[in-house]
């Protein structure tokens, strides 16, 4: 509510969209949290393991990342963005499936 009305949440951006324009989807959880449920097509790189693995993302393409509550997506959307990559956070995995 508070960023809504200070303006602080910036333009929001249709992730759906983005999914259908090709945006990559990078599920930032451990591979045991991955294998119990991910979103089809989802690649799994860690958050910790995040920033070694740059060169496997295509910085061509959007990056939706996902985790289970969306905290460390957006540790992983802003070390993204920062490395140049057009990033975006998407919250749960289970958002993002939904999307799909």
């Amino acid at each position: 509510m508070f960023k809504t009305l200070f303006g602080l949440g910036g333009p929001k951006v249709d992730l759906g969209q983005k999914i259908n324009e090709g945006a990559q989807i990078i599920d930032v959880r451990t591979p045991d949290e991955f294998r119990s449920g991910h979103v089809k097509g989802a690649v799994n790189i860690p958050l910790d393991r995040l920033q070694g693995q740059l060169a496997k993302i295509d910085k061509n393409k959007a990056v939706i990342t996902c985790c289970r509550s969306g905290a460390r997506s957006g540790m992983a959307a802003d070390m993204l963005k920062n490395a140049g990559f057009d990033a975006y956070n998407g919250g749960p995995w289970q958002n993002v499936q939904a999307l799909k």
